[in-house]
Parts: C-alpha cells; sequence; structure tokens
C-alpha cells in the first residue's frame, strides 16, 4: 500500500546513507515542533482499500539538519490492505536512530499497544548487492498480528535524516501523490529562528498552504486525482510539490562541493598514481591520448562498487585509496580520474548529473544536490571540452557530447558555479540500424540465405557490450540458436559480435537459412512485405479539456534506420518487378522517410526516422493532426508480375545494399539528405 504523501530525502550521487553505531529503534515521545491532525471521520459509504484519518508527514530543520516526523491512523476496510500490518523502517544510523511514538490497533473503542507485545528486529539491509551497492542501510521490521478488517492502525515515529556531510544545510521537497486515496493530508515544513530555507510551491498549493513565521503547512481532505498534462515536457509534470533549499544558489552547492574532489585527488609524494600518470605520459604525446588512457585505466583497472559507508553518501574516496583497493563508485573514480588528468596537466573538473532523464526544468527548481545522483568529469584539452565517465565500460574514450542525453549539470568548482544546460541537436548518427540481407536467388520456394546485423549505439549498445564480452563464441551462438531458430529461422549458421570503438556501436550478425513469405498473388506474381519498411501512424497529440490545451508536446529524441536488400530470385525477370513508392515527411517534430531502388539484381530499401525536435508547440501539434490521415503507414511491399515490362533505372547509386557500404561510418544515407549527400559524393568521385 503507497501513501499518497511522499518526501523527497533520498542521498545524493547513488551514494546512499552512512553506517554508524546507532542502530536500534528508540521509543520516545512525539517532538515538541509536532502537531497532529485531527482525525477525519469515517463516512459511513466509504469504500476502497482503506480511509486516512489522518497521515501527517513533517520536517523539521534545526542546527544539526533536519528530521522527518510521519504519522497516520488509517481505516483497514479491505484484506488486500493488512499488508499495511508489515512495518518497515529504513535509515542511515549516522544521522541517528529512528524514534517510535506509538504503534496502536483501535478495534471497537479499544486501544491496543503493539509495543507491549512485540519488537522490532534490526537488519542491516544490503538489498542491492547484486547491483554493486553497499551502504550499510539499517532496516526495522515489525509484523504485527491479529490485524483485521475494521481496525484502525495508528503509527508515529521520527527519523532524523541528517546528512554529516551537508550538516545544517540541505533541501528536499515534499509533495502529494496524483491519485491519493480518500482522507486527511497534511504536509508541514518548520525552521527554528533565523533559519527559514527558500521555499518554493506548484500553483496547485497555494490555496491549501498555510504560512506562520516558523512553520509551513499545506492541509488537504480528500484531494482530487489530478492528471499530468499528456505527452508534456517534464517540467510541467510537477504537481502539488513543496520545495525547500538552504542553498541560496546553485553556486553555493558548487563551492560546498568542489573541495571534497579537491582534496580526494590530491596525491601524496609516494603515490603509485604519479608513476602511472608518468608511465601515460611517456607513452602518448597528445593530451587527448593521454586523458583517453587515464580514463581507459580507471575504467578497466578499477571496478565498480557503491561504498556509502562513513561519508561516503557525497564525500568521496581518495584517489589513493580508491587505486589500492581497486574499486569505487562514481566519486571515487571521479577523484581519481581528476588526479591522473592533473597530473598530465590537464584541466578538468567534476560534473553533478541526474542520470534518470528527469532533469528538464532544473532551471526552475530550487538549488539542491540531491536533485543529482551521479557524479562525472569534464576535461579541457586544445580548445575543446570533453566528458570522461570513469563507470563505463573502457570501450567508452572521452566524447564531445555525453553518452547520456543531460540537460542540466553542475560542475563543480572553488569559485562556484551556477548549473549549465547542454546543448541539443538532432542525432547525427543512428542509435540503431537493421541491417537485413534476403539472398533468395534460389528461387521464391527456397530457403533463403539471411544475414542480420544490428548496429547500436549509446547506453543499449554499451548494455549489449556488457552482455555479450563476456561469452564464448560457442556460447553465444547456442543462446541464440535456441532462442531464434524455429521461427523465420531455419537455421543459424554463426553469430559474430564486435564493439567497434572507433564508432562506438556494439555491432551483431547472425547469418543462416530461414523461410520467405512470398504471398502467391496467382498467375506467376509473388509479393513481399520486407521486414523493417513500414511505419505506424503517429498518435494523435491531444489533450483532455480540462487541460492546458497550450502547452508544448515532448519527444523523445532517438534516430532509427532500417536497411533491407533483396537479392532477387535468378527466374524472375527484372522488368517484372514493382514496389511501393518513397516518401519524406515531417509530423510532430520527427522525419519519416523511405526509399527503393531496384538495381545489380536486388531491390534495396532504407527506412529512416529521427527525432528532429524535442519539444513542438500546440499550434504545430494541431496542424499535424490533421495530416494524420494522409500518412502513408503501407508496409514495404515489393511485387513480381511475369507480365510487366517495367523500365529498371539504372545510374549514380542512390540506395545502397547492406553489403556495398560501411554502415558504422559516421554518416549513412538513412535521411533524404544524406542520400543526396552521397549520391553528389558519388558522382564527384566518378571518373570524368
Amino acid at each position: 500500500m503507497r501513501f499518497p504523501i511522499s518526501v523527497f530525502l533520498a542521498s545524493a550521487l547513488v551514494c546512499g546513507p552512512a553506517f554508524a553505531r546507532d542502530d536500534q529503534v528508540q521509543r520516545g515521545p512525539v517532538p515538541r515542533w509536532v502537531s497532529p491532525s485531527e482525525d477525519l471521520p469515517v463516512p459511513e459509504n466509504a469504500t476502497g482499500a482503506v480511509f486516512v484519518r489522518h497521515q501527517d508527514t513533517l520536517i523539521h530543520l534545526d542546527k544539526q539538519g533536519q528530521a522527518q516526523y510521519t504519522g497516520y491512523r488509517i481505516r483497514i476496510l479491505h484484506p488486500s490492505a493488512l499488508q499495511l500490518g508489515n512495518l518497515s523502517i529504513a535509515w542511515n544510523p549516522a544521522a541517528g536512530a529512528p524514534t517510535v511514538h506509538a504503534i496502536r490497533i483501535h478495534r471497537d473503542g479499544e486501544v491496543i499497544d503493539v509495543l507491549k507485545t512485540a519488537a522490532f528486529e534490526i537488519l542491516r539491509r544490503e538489498d542491492q548487492l547484486e547491483a554493486a551497492k553497499l551502504d550499510g542501510t539499517l532496516t526495522a521490521v515489525l509484523r504485527i498480528a491479529d490485524l483485521r478488517v475494521g481496525d484502525e492502525l495508528e503509527v508515529a515515529l521520527t527519523i532524523r535524516t541528517t546528512d554529516p556531510t551537508l550538516g545544517a544545510s540541505d533541501a528536499g521537497m515534499l509533495l502529494i501523490a496524483p491519485s491519493p486515496v480518500p482522507g486527511r493530508f497534511l504536509l508541514g515544513l518548520s525552521w527554528e529562528d533565523r533559519a527559514e530555507p527558500q521555499l518554493r510551491m506548484t500553483p496547485d498549493m497555494n490555496a491549501f498552504a498555510r504560512k506562520s513565521e516558523h512553520a509551513l503547512e499545506v492541509r488537504l481532505d480528500n484531494p482530487a486525482t489530478i492528471v499530468p498534462p499528456k505527452d508534456a515536457p517534464a517540467r510541467y509534470l510537477w504537481q502539488r510539490v513543496v520545495e525547500y533549499s538552504d542553498f541560496a544558489d546553485w553556486a553555493g552547492i558548487s563551492r560546498r562541493f568542489a573541495p571534497f574532489y579537491t582534496k580526494a585527488a590530491k596525491l601524496p609524494d609516494a603515490s603509485p598514481l604519479r608513476r602511472e600518470a608518468s608511465r601515460i605520459a611517456a607513452a602518448h604525446a597528445q593530451p587527448l591520448d593521454r586523458a583517453s588512457a587515464a580514463l581507459k585505466l580507471v575504467q578497466q583497472d578499477v571496478r565498480y562498487i557503491y561504498v556509502g559507508l562513513g561519508n561516503g553518501n557525497l564525500v568521496p574516496a581518495t584517489a589513493d585509496e580508491t587505486w589500492q583497493r581497486r574499486y569505487g563508485d562514481c566519486k571515487g573514480k571521479t577523484a581519481l580520474l581528476l588526479a591522473l588528468l592533473g597530473q598530465l596537466g590537464i584541466q578538468a573538473e567534476a560534473v553533478l548529473v541526474n542520470t534518470g532523464g528527469g532533469d528538464d526544468g532544473f532551471d526552475q527548481r530550487l538549488p539542491s544536490p540531491r536533485l543529482f545522483d551521479h557524479v562525472i568529469v569534464r576535461a579541457h584539452i586544445d580548445g575543446a571540452v570533453y566528458w570522461l565517465d570513469g563507470t563505463l565500460p573502457p570501450v567508452v574514450p572521452p566524447s564531445a557530447t555525453p553518452i547520456m542525453p543531460y540537460q542540466w549539470v553542475l560542475p563543480l568548482t572553488e569559485q562556484g558555479s551556477s548549473i549549465e544546460q547542454l546543448a541539443w541537436q538532432p542525432a547525427q548518427r543512428p542509435d540503431q540500424i537493421t541491417l537485413y540481407e534476403i539472398d533468395a536467388r534460389a528461387g521464391f520456394d527456397e530457403p533463403a540465405r539471411i544475414t542480420n546485423t544490428t548496429i547500436t549505439r549509446g547506453i543499449e549498445g554499451l548494455q549489449q557490450e556488457m552482455q555479450l564480452s563476456g561469452l564464448a563464441h560457442d556460447q553465444m551462438l547456442g543462446s541464440f540458436r535456441q532462442q531464434l531458430v524455429g521461427s523465420t529461422w531455419q537455421a543459424i549458421e554463426d553469430v559474430q559480435w564486435r564493439y567497434d570503438q572507433k564508432a562506438q556501436a556494439s555491432v551483431l550478425t547472425i547469418s543462416g537459412t530461414g523461410s520467405v513469405d512470398w504471398d502467391d498473388d496467382g498467375d506467376g506474381s509473388r509479393s513481399l512485405a520486407l521486414p523493417g519498411g513500414g511505419f505506424s501512424p503517429p498518435e494523435r497529440r491531444t489533450r483532455s479539456a480540462d487541460q492546458d490545451q497550450e502547452l508544448p508536446y515532448a519527444n523523445k529524441p532517438e534516430f532509427d534506420c532500417r536497411v533491407t536488400t533483396v537479392r532477387l530470385p535468378s527466374t524472375a525477370r527484372p522488368a517484372g518487378w514493382t514496389f511501393k513508392k518513397g516518401y519524406d515527411t515531417q509530423l510532430f517534430g520527427r522525419t519519416y522517410y523511405r526509399a527503393f531502388e531496384q538495381r545489380d539484381g536486388a531491390i534495396r530499401m532504407i527506412r529512416g526516422s529521427r527525432v528532429e525536435q524535442k519539444e513542438i508547440d500546440a499550434a504545430t501539434a494541431k496542424k499535424d493532426n490533421a495530416r494524420i490521415a494522409a500518412f502513408d503507414n503501407s508496409m514495404a511491399w515489393i511485387f513480381y508480375n511475369p507480365e510487366t515490362s517495367r523500365t529498371v533505372e539504372s545510374g549514380t547509386k542512390n540506395v545502397p545494399a547492406t553489403y556495398e557500404i560501411d554502415w558504422t561510418a559516421d554518416s549513412v544515407p538513412c535521411l533524404a539528405h544524406a542520400s543526396a549527400d552521397a549520391k553528389a559524393a558519388a558522382a564527384a568521385a566518378a571518373p570524368k
């Protein structure tokens, strides 16, 4: 059962809570700064799983940091809600043990004190070891016995959420879920004298907020369900949120964190890393080559594992410590990389980023280090900027753009830097190219030789590299045979895989034999829908009448390319072939392109799709909605009629076959302009 009130206090940098000796759940009175809500009467016709008589989430800011009070009384109306009796408290022991004020069952006028007969069991939870994360988080669990439908469960507890690194300065947010269950809810933030944080709330909270000299409260009874605006950019999805921050600006966070990395990257005179840097310098003359070698050393020789013990949630381990133990998290690897680059005379700084893809609109948020979950390096080499991530596989070199599509980043500098927006442009290389070669020269009714190659870039390509690089050839071949043989594939003869570092792509090729689903159209005529050749029509971009009709619509950036070549049956007349028309159009900020050509005994087809605009305005969406009906969503059909006598076009190459060019190259003809460029280049290179 999820509660509709949430508090955002997760530790930054995927470097979670620390571990200390304070590992017991205490009993104690409710803090003086807490004023619990009065219970809302349960309606006679209450339906659903539960009714929340009250649920309070209160944050208090003091000289030590912040504490969170959670208190609720919930009527259980359905057996599915009995799971609320499985209580679990997770906390950062370095901040102090949780205090439980009450756990009671209210039943027919009787009040049962659960803690008189039950106690919490304390666990050290390391439930993310498979993800290489060791954070020392403690968990207390208690299973309430004899909980029944009709009971009211009351729980009240306080957890100190102070981060030892940030101390009294911190930030966070309180929010109410879009679809809450019925009941009474209270969000609260309080502070001591002269400690009022910056406050910001979404407009939908203003009517319910009450601010006093030392507190802000938002009370709602039976809050309505709200629906985020459909297909809007992420910055418009912030609803029913209260933000708070002790930081005056982003530069303050930058200045606070920068010394951590400066100190961690400092090397003593006897550090073995000085020798590693000297070795790199001797082997490589150019700064970019040196940076590449340093990055590969950190990626390959230091395994990734998150260690959030002590102050490990925000403070990096020293470069020497990380190198000695040969493992580290994003912070430790960043400090190690900064140390090596510093020894090589390369200017660089740590940069905080968000890997979750939700950083759209960070410039509209209050400054908070908790909005970031990762740290990488930005280096300045020969007048250009390069991004280096020590946690990625060793096939990823320094790059002019980060491999992840970050929108807002925070450089950590001694003087303090504000957040920066990274420029976006449409992808220059496809995220994925799928090549199908169907060799049907043996005839319509014979199995064809098939070669299928996928070229995958970005995070998906790296995931494939991690999955396949450790497999022996026979293991890979056996696995693909087991998965694929029996559908289109009749036999898989070979599987080849490599990671092309120049192309920054995972290249997987499967070859064998398979059936071709030629349709028999009678009188010797045949037809075939080429794999990968059709487009589904785009969906209409509309919103319900109660939503803001003028908000822009978001597109997820992507660039996909499909290339199919059919070597035609040798018994068929070349003039007997026809195919669907090509097209080149744009709808909702996305290009749709398809082209055919028959040449050299083969029909070639390219189908490309690329997002040209991350956002489109409402007027463009309305105009393109009217164009959907005319969108050509036909599959890529080719037709053979022995009675047809069509002149087969010839001339300068336009649509290359799967086997004619290097499809891992930076420029491939997956869109009309690229195809025209390739055609012009071929004409220029032709003998005069």
